[in-house]
């Protein structure tokens, strides 16, 4: 008697973000899979800790961990570093920048988002966003090196622009901005400088609605809100950036001059998806199935950031790494257990809640009739960071930097890469 070999079940997962970790993980325990996860970067980031990168609090290698580490004792995974150009549906291909084409039986397309300008992309160089860890990099140094270029300044107008931090967008991610950059210049960079005090600095969120939160009670906004104006941030709603330029941002006709502009108003799926040739939606995610499917290819999943999927409200579910978190569960049980398409249970999102922090002892946390706020909500809110960091390494080393900030105050990557230059012309220097 002849033994059939049994043709392995090849599962292609693009993005290593939360969506496709937790499919893996779902994965792992499925027989006959071959799995091959491919990303842009060699490692998972922890995004909701990306500001802290940003902000001096913590390292890169502290909210990153290499793919290859985290799967290293699943020999049925393997790890591909490189760009996906583009998706052949109909042959059921991938093909990568370098030009080799990879094959598949189920695809999973968790690509994430990148910030967008509305459409005046120009505005990227001067107000930088924050999704990677180069952004966040990148950020850190412009924020550290305003600082350096105040204390350089002969003029009270020069060390003002210097000194002036505008963050827009009144999400979660514009509000720990605009708390983080409050306590650098309040509190670590205290006794730092001897000409300029970094106390001084002024600090604007600017909001386009008429809350900050869109997605939180009112009540929780206006908390969040009156946090920020007693740590010295200038809360302006309705208030939206006309245009951007070097020197500044428009407001209609008024004009804030800063050295320093941050972008968190917005974002958008990745281009890849372009090249599925589906229904997108205005930010362009893929407008998904009730199993997450692409219409019409019941064996290519769309999740997390990249996926459009309406809720029993027929509202779209917030792009927040709990929505990715479960879809990746359950689009990995699905395949592991290989349903059907026409005995697949509908996906369902569990919300359990939501919450932001706005600096040491403040903070906001919801979950159902639940609220809360203060110094419960941070401790909380630190906790749970903690316990979803992947590695027991990166969970210690960030409560060790955490126990430095909570005491002191202390932000202690205040580290720049690039020089400064004179600017020959003016004899100021320049990053």
């Amino acid at each position: 008697m002849v033994n059939q070999v049994v043709q392995q079940n090849r599962i292609v997962i693009v993005g290593s973000g939360f969506g496709g970790l937790n499919v893996v993980k779902s994965l792992k325990k499925a027989a006959n899979c071959k799995i091959t996860l491919i990303d842009k970067t060699n490692y998972h980031l922890f995004q909701p800790l990306l500001y802290q990168v940003a902000t001096a609090a913590l390292s890169p290698s502290d909210i990153a961990m290499p793919i290859r580490e985290i799967f290293r004792n699943l020999p049925n995974v393997e790890t591909l570093m490189g760009t996906v150009m583009a998706i052949n549906k109909h042959d059921k291909t991938i093909l990568l920048e370098s030009g080799e084409v990879v094959p598949f039986d189920n695809l999973i397309i968790a690509t994430g988002a990148r910030h967008s300008y509305f459409g005046k992309n120009h505005w990227e160089v001067f107000s930088p966003g924050l999704k990677t860890l180069q952004d966040a990099v990148n950020i850190r140094e412009r924020i550290l090196a305003s600082f350096e270029l105040a204390e350089r300044s002969h003029d009270k107008e020069g060390m003002d622009k210097y000194l002036r931090f505008i963050i827009i967008g009144g999400g979660p991610t514009g509000i720990e901005m605009a708390g983080a950059i409050a306590e650098i210049a309040h509190q670590s960079l205290n006794k730092n400088y001897r000409r300029v005090d970094p106390r001084k600095a002024q600090i604007y969120l600017l909001e386009g609605g008429t809350q900050l939160l869109a997605g939180y009670p009112a009540s929780m906004a206006m908390r969040a809100k009156q946090d920020l104006e007693k740590m010295g941030v200038t809360v302006k709603l309705n208030s939206l950036a006309t245009e951007i330029t070097e020197e500044g941002v428009y407001l209609g006709n008024e004009f804030l001059v800063a050295h320093n502009i941050i972008w968190a108003a917005g974002n958008e799926a990745s281009p890849l998806l372009k090249t599925l040739n589906v229904p997108l939606d205005k930010q362009g995610r893929v407008i998904v199935e009730t199993d997450l499917s692409v219409p019409h290819y019941p064996d290519i999943f769309v999740i997390g950031d990249a996926a459009c999927f309406m809720d029993q409200n027929g509202r779209a579910l917030p792009a927040v790494a709990p929505v990715a978190v479960q879809q990746g569960v359950y689009v990995g049980k699905m395949i592991g257990k290989q349903v059907k398409k026409e005995t697949r249970k509908p996906f369902r999102y569990v919300d359990r809640g939501m919450m932001a922090t706005i600096g040491k002892y403040k903070a906001l946390v919801m979950s159902g009739p639940f609220k809360c706020t203060g110094f419960l909500a941070w401790m909380a809110w630190c906790f749970i960071h903690i316990y979803f960091l992947i590695g027991y390494r990166t969970k210690f080393f960030v409560f060790a930097q955490w126990v430095f900030y909570f005491f002191w105050g202390h932000r202690n990557v205040r580290l720049i890469f690039k020089p400064l230059h004179i600017k020959p012309d003016d004899e100021e220097f320049i990053s």
